[in-house]
């Protein structure tokens, strides 16, 4: 599947930000996706996920309560709409699915 991310920016903390993902593959509304981020100097780490259905989620443990991922099947679309933003959650963004990743977007969080 083909991933395109976007909707990241520059932040001060405490504001909010939605990224999106574009998927491109016939059988999209039967994937598990996923937004994985990684920040400088580290290791590309997992942020949420959620069901082909969109009946479940999960969250990275520092993100719960403050990040909603959610998802459009008609539409191809996964969203993350990130509220309560800390300087600890920039990094760069990514969408995955089915082993594949996007290009990424940027979020930047200044204190």
């Amino acid at each position: 599947v083909q991933l395109q991310a976007s909707g990241g920016g520059l932040v001060q903390a405490g504001g909010s930000l939605k990224l999106f993902c574009s998927a491109y593959g016939r059988s999209f509304s039967t994937y598990v996706m996923g937004w994985f981020r990684q920040a400088p100097g580290k290791e590309r780490e997992f942020v949420a996920t959620i069901s082909w259905l969109g009946d479940r989620d999960y969250y990275l443990d520092s993100v719960k309560g403050r990040f909603t991922i959610s998802r459009d099947n008609a539409k191809s679309m996964v969203y993350l709409q990130m509220n309560n933003l800390r300087p600890e959650d920039t990094a760069v963004y990514y969408c995955h699915s089915q082993g594949d990743w996007g290009q990424g977007t940027q979020v930047t969080v200044s204190s």
